[in-house]
């Protein structure tokens, strides 16, 4: 039987997608940890989840996470053969978040997320992605990345994760949002 580990990390590097290692604290590690955070509680929501809308978006949403983590962790010389984020990616997005906020109602005001299990879920979904759409800014600012398309689906994957959060409140018979008032 294999061993589950290399120890090529045992000094605090890592390998990336092509020649280079980098250290474990680095920017570009630290946004592939937030989007494998994120791929990690969009599963939990998918568990919890009694839609089965919900989990088939949600696993769509999972796989063109490891694309975007692929791209990410792409290296220079090699940065064009993992590039697949692009517009239809986004309006990919947008089309789900039309889709759901035409089963829901809007709020006028933030809701305190916990009315449901799965909706609290996806609030620190949402959360998190804010966190890697934020490091992926800042990626882009140092010219470490180029692709603007990621930080949009990003952006819009955050509203996804709010109108989902709705749509799992109100199906789960708690259509009433606590509000902040």
């Amino acid at each position: 039987m294999s061993d589950f580990y290399t120890r090529a990390g045992d000094q605090g590097e890592t390998g990336l997608l092509g020649k280079e290692r980098t250290t474990k604290y680095s920017l570009r590690i630290e946004t592939i940890g937030s989007l494998d955070e994120t791929n990690a509680i969009l599963g939990v929501v998918r568990s919890h989840s009694s839609s089965t809308l919900v989990q088939e978006t949600i696993l769509a949403i999972q796989k063109k996470l490891y694309q975007l983590m692929a791209e990410v962790a792409a290296t220079s010389e090699n940065a064009d053969q993992f590039s697949s984020i692009d517009n239809s990616s986004v309006t990919w997005v947008e089309s789900l978040i039309s889709d759901f906020s035409g089963e829901v109602e809007i709020p006028n005001q933030f809701i305190i997320p916990g009315d449901t299990r799965s909706g609290a879920f996806l609030s620190l979904a949402r959360t998190i992605i804010r966190r890697a759409e934020r490091r992926v800014a800042e990626m882009i600012s140092k010219k470490e990345l180029v692709n603007q398309y990621l930080l949009v689906f990003l952006n819009r994957l955050s509203s996804l994760c709010f109108v989902m959060e709705l749509f799992e409140n109100k199906i789960n018979n708690n259509e009433k949002q606590t509000l902040v008032k």
